[in-house]
């Protein structure tokens, strides 16, 4: 049962808010839709939005300014939360990089988090149906992007089902998990302690091993205090020079980590799915 929590006028088309019982978590999930005014008329191509640590479905329809591109590019746009909410795991909420807001977007294999903590399939199966099935969406089209650790999941994602996602890109993305805290910190814990597993969510060990996207558009602000530490973009752009995975990184002086950088180059985004899904 899907239900609406909210539904708004937005550039002619609508901005709504659900819930639904998500059988692969186990639990309710929430999730946001821009349906572009085209949508009256027939389906449209559609890009989700994996957004970063600590965020909700909400965080990217609010604070990106996306909708008003996405209305005249003809685009469906579809966030979710970023982990499941109130499984009851002790500790669950206590580190903001960690657990409650901190899903990685992978399916945990280590107790207690393989019970509840399935974000890859809920994205690529449980609610890429619901968005085909409830809304005038076109399956054939579909693309996905994020930022930070949405970064790394969007490219994780679209590295291992190309059959799916038609288009990618990011904004600083994580994208070398295995090799700086963050990742490391959520591995541990969801995958344990065997990094041959860590590297099926790792970007850059997936180009290396093979895996390939089309063209691939990644914005990073020199200004962003997480750069040197946690995102790691030029082992991303060394691996993808070293096996001709197309890549297009580009830098921008005095930017930094937040949705002021997004809303700025969110444009560009949204034409380059557009580009390829259209």
């Amino acid at each position: 049962m899907l239900e609406t929590r909210s539904q708004h006028i937005c550039f002619d088309g609508i901005q709504g808010l659900y819930q639904h019982q998500s059988a692969i978590i186990g639990l309710p999930m929430r999730f946001s839709v821009y349906q572009p005014p085209q949508a009256h008329n027939r389906p449209v191509p559609v890009v989700f939005f994996l957004a970063g640590l600590t965020c909700t479905e909400e965080t990217f329809m609010i604070k990106a300014g996306a909708q008003r591109y996405a209305a005249e590019y003809g685009l469906m746009l579809v966030s979710m939360d970023t982990s499941p909410r109130q499984t009851g795991i002790p500790g669950e909420t206590d580190h903001w990089d960690f657990g409650a807001g901190a899903g990685f977007y992978l399916n945990a294999s280590a107790e207690p988090w393989s019970k509840y903590y399935r974000m890859e399939s809920y994205i690529t199966r449980e609610l890429r149906q619901i968005i085909t099935k409830y809304f005038p969406a076109d399956q054939d089209r579909i693309g996905i992007f994020g930022h930070s650790m949405g970064g790394h999941g969007a490219l994780t994602l679209a590295l291992r089902y190309p059959r799916f996602y038609r288009s990618v890109s990011a904004f600083a993305p994580i994208s070398a998990p295995m090799h700086c805290s963050w990742g490391q910190k959520a591995f541990r814990h969801y995958l344990g302690e065997n990094q041959e597993n860590w590297r099926q969510y790792d970007a850059t060990a997936l180009i290396a091993a093979g895996h390939r996207v089309p063209e691939l558009l990644i914005d990073q602000g020199l200004n962003d205090p997480f750069l040197t530490e946690q995102l790691h973009p030029d082992q991303l752009e060394k691996i993808c020079q070293e096996t001709g995975q197309k890549l297009t990184l580009r830098y921008h002086q005095g930017y930094d980590h937040s949705y002021y950088f997004i809303s700025t180059f969110i444009d560009d985004h949204l034409k380059h799915h557009r580009d390829a899904l259209l």
